[in-house]
């Protein structure tokens, strides 16, 4: 049977609950996330209905509960979102990170395998890891993320040369797994370890039932662009975000 890419709804959700906040708040269908550090995806307002208000008074409400977090004011935008992302343009928002969703079958993914290499799942605290994930700006406010999510979840690394090379986390949500915080050590880099990787973590996504494995990306990354796309990733969606004009530059 051949791979049909999911909904935009399917990988949004997939996303919130393999790399979820640290606390929410609902406002009529909007969710507020806080992140406590660990990232704008995590950070930000999420529509998923209609506010139950006019769109400038919703704004209002969600910056004032964001600044009381101390976070600042940051909206994710999704391909439904039109009429939210016209008016916070209007409001003087301006856009952060676009973000390709890439993905892919899973089957596909894992079939050429990751060769000779050992994969280890972590399943406890591993202090080598924490350091080449720190090193790649995956500090513990990250990693705290990645210890709330809900199973089925997987640390997966690579070793080569007898030491931690790469590593990812990916998790599964209701037919999607998607792949968060892949980093490959830069004494490592060109030698198919990131390409090793998404494989691992497509074995992880077929083995819970997972027939799409995704992966956010920003489009400034050319890298990681070329990467997916020559594995056979395409672009199944995308999104943005929108930060108040004061906090835009910070």
């Amino acid at each position: 049977m051949s791979w049909v890419a999911p909904g935009a709804d399917a990988l949004f959700d997939a996303l919130d609950a393999t790399w979820p906040a640290a606390g929410t708040q609902a406002l009529g269908g909007w969710t507020l996330r806080r992140g406590d550090g660990g990232g704008q995806r995590v950070s930000s307002v999420r529509a998923v209905g209609e506010p139950g208000m006019a769109l400038r008074d919703a704004v209002a409400a969600a910056e004032a509960a964001m600044r009381a977090w101390g976070q600042p004011p940051l909206f994710q935008i999704e391909p439904k979102d039109g009429a939210l992302d016209a008016a916070l343009s209007a409001l003087g928002y301006r856009v952060l990170s676009p973000c390709p969703f890439m993905a892919a079958s899973s089957d596909a993914l894992a079939g050429p395998g990751w060769g000779r290499r050992m994969v280890v799942r972590v399943r406890s605290p591993l202090a080598a890891l924490d350091e080449m994930w720190g090193a790649g700006g995956i500090g513990p406010a990250r990693r705290a993320v990645m210890a709330r999510a809900p199973a089925p979840k997987e640390t997966l690394t690579l070793r080569e040369d007898d030491r931690i090379a790469a590593a990812a986390f990916v998790g599964a949500h209701r037919g999607v797994a998607v792949m968060h915080a892949l980093h490959v050590a830069p004494t490592f880099r060109k030698r198919g370890l990131g390409r090793a990787m998404v494989a691992a973590c497509a074995a992880f996504a077929a083995e819970n039932g997972a027939p799409t494995l995704a992966f956010p990306v920003e489009a400034a990354n050319a890298g990681a662009l070329a990467l997916y796309g020559g594995l056979g990733m395409i672009e199944v969606s995308r999104y943005h975000y929108r930060a108040a004009p004061e906090d835009a530059a910070t």
